[in-house]
């Protein structure tokens, strides 16, 4: 596949840097401005306190607070090592998207867990940032990140806000007031719909916690509008990656806990979103307890899903086809593969969009199989562009273009992908098989051509067989090109898998040892290079690549434009 051409961040100048940041960030990556008028909307009395603490509900990353403990910041492959405890941003920082990350403070609740020494830590921290950032501060202050900041010194407010001197206290309690009146004042201007959603939190925490219920109903129908917006109707995130729902659902879980220590009644509509979110979560929950890494998702720690799963008064409904999500899952025996078979989110939610148009992911038990590049927010932001790609997913590739193509949204300065049009799926399930017969017209304006994919999966989960072929519909009149076209299939492996190709079989060693082996009927299968994202870091990985050249005009019922694969556990023939 190709990826994005930059250099990476440790050689990048700071013009490169900002050019860079500029062009995958959009809007919400500018600088935040603040006008006198501005200035006077934030300044404010100090409130007194906290009339309750939230509760954070997820566990702390351990492994990342025992690294910060040692003074390691490590985001994506960037790392800079302080000297006794100093805060990152006394020194150079490695890039804007690395600033960006220290400045949410995502890790300030990993840090307080690193207790007794982590309360010292995370107090200091918090305190020299208000020292040198708490007046204000244009990229720090943008509204995302803000609300990110705020919301995270609020859930570790019952150690944040109760340890040291009264006049630390007094100033943290003065700057968290500060920069909600930034927010709040910026608000209905946000474009942002990731901002957004995180403000409309912020400020109903800000009601029950600090403001005695002043402002309640008005925060809570703020919220109100930001679910209808943000969930589907079958639980899923409008943008159609997992990772999304499952945070949206800790998100509503802790303001739900938060209305009743205010001695309220949890509105219908959060516990109503929180049961759909968790059906969602249930439905995308991987064997080894994550999440699949589709669209921007990250693979997420196994951790948070239990902890929300375990919010849930009832055990989720299980199901096998989200249709408004457009997902359908096969689960047999210890193998399960999550098909995605639906159109790009409308806008302005499809800006971290993936034009992946049925590409899979499979499983065996606790182990990963085929996967895509995957993305996180922690990863280099240099791949930000490159894992949308629709190479970058387990799907087919025709002419090396996209399925759904890019196009620029205005209003917020960046991409997302438009379609494919006609994409659908149909399920077949007959004597305890299964099979999905899918296919979308992403192609047929460049082309002419559909791509079709069709899966089985036998009653024991020990054969998936799939055919790709690419089909001029019998409505549309033979074209007179007579040229090839170059195409793909690709299936990227997770980078726990072990790929050797040996008399045209691959053979595939999971993580948990078990063996499958790839066969296909199509000449010249290859084990290429590829790279994974979904745990935060730029892996190396390997992806089996089927590649030829199809006939503009074919039925696609034989070769070249009908290829067959299949994978095998084994012994099994």
């Amino acid at each position: 596949m190709e990826y994005a051409k930059s250099t990476p961040p440790h050689r990048r100048t700071p013009e490169e840097d900002a050019e860079l940041w500029s062009r995958l960030a959009g809007i919400s990556g500018e600088d935040a401005a603040a006008s006198p008028v501005h200035r006077l909307k934030i300044a404010g009395a100090t409130p007194s306190g906290f009339a309750f603490y939230p509760d954070p509900i997820a566990p702390p990353d351990m492994m990342r607070g025992e690294s910060l403990m040692k003074d390691i910041w490590r985001i994506g492959a960037d790392k800079i090592e302080m000297n006794e405890g100093l805060p990152p941003w006394t020194a150079p920082l490695p890039s804007r998207h690395f600033a960006d990350r220290v400045h949410r403070f995502d890790w300030l609740p990993d840090v307080f867990a690193q207790e007794p020494d982590g309360v010292e830590r995370a107090c200091y921290l918090v305190d020299d940032w208000i020292a040198n950032f708490g007046r204000f501060n244009g990229f720090a202050w943008r509204v995302g990140c803000t609300a990110d900041r705020v919301w995270n010194w609020m859930i570790s407010g019952d150690k944040l806000f109760t340890s040291g001197e009264t006049a630390d206290i007094d100033q943290r309690l003065e700057s968290l007031a500060r920069q909600l009146r930034h927010i709040e004042a910026l608000q209905n201007d946000c474009v942002d719909f990731i901002a957004r959603w995180r403000v409309a939190c912020v400020m109903l925490l800000d009601t029950l916690c600090l403001k005695e219920g002043e402002g309640y109903n008005e925060a809570l129908e703020h919220l109100e509008s930001e679910c209808t917006a943000q969930i589907m109707p079958d639980g899923g995130h409008v943008t159609r990656a997992p990772a999304r729902g499952l945070r949206t659902m800790l998100d509503l879980c802790i303001i739900a806990d938060a209305v009743k220590k205010a001695d309220r009644e949890v509105p219908a509509f959060i516990t109503s979103w929180i049961d759909r979110l968790g059906g969602m979560v249930a439905f995308f929950r991987s064997g080894d307890g994550a999440l699949p890494p589709f669209n921007d998702s990250d693979e997420s720690l196994p951790q948070i899903v239990d902890a929300v799963l375990e919010r849930m008064k009832t055990r989720p409904r299980g199901f096998m086809v989200a249709p408004k999500s457009g997902f359908h899952k096969i689960v047999k025996g210890t193998a399960c593969l999550i098909l995605d078979a639906g159109e790009a989110p409308e806008q302005p939610f499809g800006d971290g969009s993936h034009a992946g148009a049925l590409s899979f992911e499979f499983q065996d038990g606790e182990a990963r199989l085929v996967t895509a590049c995957g993305f996180s927010p922690e990863a280099d932001i240099d791949w930000r562009a490159a894992v949308r790609r629709t190479g970058a997913h387990s799907t087919l590739v025709l002419a090396t273009e996209d399925s759904a193509p890019f196009r620029r949204n205005e209003e917020t300065g960046l991409t997302y992908p438009e379609g494919p049009e006609g994409i659908f799926a149909k399920r077949l399930e007959e004597n305890d098989e299964i099979w999905i017969d899918a296919q979308h017209g992403g192609y047929k304006r460049l082309f002419g051509l559909l791509h079709r994919r069709r899966l089985f999966m036998s009653s024991d989960g020990n054969r998936l067989t799939g055919e790709d072929s690419l089909a001029r519909p019998v409505s549309q009149a033979q074209t007179k090109a007579e040229k090839p076209i170059p195409f793909a299939v690709r299936f990227h492996l997770h980078p726990t898998v072990t790929a050797t190709l040996k008399d045209q079989i691959i053979n595939l060693k999971t993580e948990s040892g078990d063996i499958w082996h790839f066969k296909t009927s199509h000449p010249g299968a290859k084990l290429e290079k590829t790279v994974y994202l979904g745990r935060g870091v730029v892996e190396k990985s390997k992806q089996i690549v089927l590649s030829g050249r199809a006939d503009p005009n074919s039925d696609g019922s034989a070769p070249p434009n009908c290829l067959r694969w299949a994978f095998l556990k084994d012994n099994v023939e």
